[in-house]
């Protein structure tokens, strides 16, 4: 054991612990906030819900406003969707680094058509939600953030 007695493991790991549930960060799109948490520990953050800082492990978490903005990564058009998405065909999912650090899954609000390679690199914002209905082994209704290009 390095440096922890086995008591204060167990007693951690016991803890029913979760700063911001999935529940809260949906909520949080539906009101235009992008939230994450904020590690006390190596400061830095996480987006998504999770009861541990994806980069450290670390339990010291806090929950976090992110500016919502960002750079995109990359994205897709999907033109032939996948069960429960085949009202949505087609639409750009898209992988967003946020300015304060991790990644994002969200939508790209932008012309199918138009969509080229060279979007990627451009900055963009958090300007809405998404609710899509999901599939079967989905467990139904998700939110996800939509992101749109800065001119």
């Amino acid at each position: 054991m390095s440096g922890r007695a086995q008591e204060e493991l167990e007693k951690e790991l016991a803890m029913e612990y979760q700063v911001l549930t999935y529940a809260d960060y949906e909520n949080g799109l539906k009101d235009g906030k992008l939230l994450g948490l904020h590690c006390s520990s190596c400061r830095k953050i996480t987006c998504n819900p999770m009861p541990v800082c994806q980069w450290c492990g670390s339990r010291m978490l806090e929950r976090t406003e992110l500016s919502g903005e960002g750079v995109l990564e990359t994205f897709t058009v999907i033109r032939v969707a996948s069960e429960g998405f085949e009202d949505d065909a087609p639409f750009i999912p898209c992988l967003v680094r946020t300015r304060e650090g991790p990644c994002v899954i969200g939508r790209l609000a932008y012309d199918t058509e138009q969509a080229t390679q060279d979007l990627i690199g451009k900055q963009v914002k958090l300007t809405g939600a998404y609710t899509y209905k999901g599939d079967r082994y989905s467990g139904g209704e998700r939110i996800c953030p939509i992101f749109s290009v800065l001119e």
